[in-house]
């Protein structure tokens, strides 16, 4: 198979690193490094085009010199308050059938929209811990939402990422105060139980599972000593890696159908072993840590890789593109 032409489109004000790992394993898997393009000039209101090319697609982006019709699109690191700008250049990909994992807007909005997410669980029957939506509560009805929930929740923004204006409520007065917090903001918020997901020490703990074509590719388990901080690696919390066949196989189930519930192809799922299993979030594009090159990314790109090769009618890529290095 000829080296396909991929196109790396991310969000530069992402502080996660996520496109730099991407760009690496795309270099480990092709020989090459993609084009990288600033995902916002191909959001709406960007000077960026995506113009018809034939059958293909033609991403013209002058401020980076760009003019690629590209063979695959790899659309990641696109923080969550900007992801519904894409929405239209996620349509122009399927439209011309674009190689690519981006999935659709549809989908993007599922899980960035953690309503909606709750609500597509609920829908399909996948285990969640009870969670209300709530808009500017009045106190008296932010207590009774607190109070349903058995005096013991986590508030948490309709749309955010890493936990900064996330918060465990376990009085009236941490509520008022995560209830001025979202006002302030004007943003809707969730308020969810209690997992009570704690180790024998009493730290907290919660799974992330990546699940890629329906199924497990790697998974961690994270650990953080404060109870009432989320139990992201962003926030302090301690990741220890786990090969898919080691995760408890409730998790694996949970994931696969939380994924497939967004309508995504790839996704990170949080989850507790605690209540049965209960998803708590599904990230779109989740981030990696150190040691997830390989377990996460390369198997990411190769999935694109596969695809195109599959598209074409031609052998996968291990086949005909260079060999992961050992």
């Amino acid at each position: 198979m000829s080296r396909p032409r991929i196109a790396l489109i991310a969000d530069p004000t992402s502080t996660e690193g996520c496109a730099d790992v991407l760009a690496q394993a795309v270099d480990l898997l092709t020989g090459a490094p993609p084009v990288r393009i600033d995902s916002r000039h191909l959001a709406t209101g960007g000077s960026g085009r995506a113009v018809p090319a034939g059958e293909r697609l033609r991403l013209v982006v002058p401020e980076q010199g760009v003019d690629l019709v590209p063979d695959i699109v790899v659309l990641y690191e696109i923080p969550p308050h900007r992801r519904s700008a894409l929405a239209p250049f996620q349509l122009d990909l399927a439209r011309h059938d674009v190689v690519t994992l981006a999935a659709g807007p549809e989908a993007w909005r599922a899980a960035t929209q953690k309503n909606l997410t709750v609500e597509r669980l609920r829908r399909d029957g996948i285990a969640h811990m009870e969670t209300l939506l709530l808009s500017r509560p009045a106190p008296e009805e932010a207590r009774a939402a607190l109070d349903k929930l058995g005096g013991d929740a986590w508030a948490r923004p309709v749309v955010g990422t890493g936990g900064n204006d996330t918060f465990h409520v376990t009085d009236p007065e941490a509520l008022l105060r995560a209830a001025d917090f979202y006002a302030g903001r004007g943003t809707d918020w969730l308020l969810s139980r209690d997992a009570g997901n704690f180790t024998a020490t009493g730290a907290r703990h919660q799974f992330r599972v990546f699940v890629l074509g329906g199924r497990v590719v790697h998974a961690r388990e994270h650990v953080q000593a404060s109870p009432d901080v989320p139990c992201n690696t962003c926030q302090g919390a301690v990741p220890t890696h786990i090969a898919p066949p080691d995760l408890p196989s409730r998790l694996t189930e949970l994931a696969v159908a939380a994924t497939a519930s967004m309508g995504l192809p790839f996704a990170g799922v949080d989850l507790a072993i605690e209540h049965g299993g209960v998803v708590f979030e599904v990230n779109v594009q989740p981030a990696f840590v150190d040691g997830e090159l390989h377990t996460v990314a390369v198997p990411y790109i190769r999935a694109h890789l596969d695809a195109y090769a599959a598209a074409r009618g031609e052998a996968l890529c291990e086949a005909s593109l260079n060999p992961e290095p050992m």
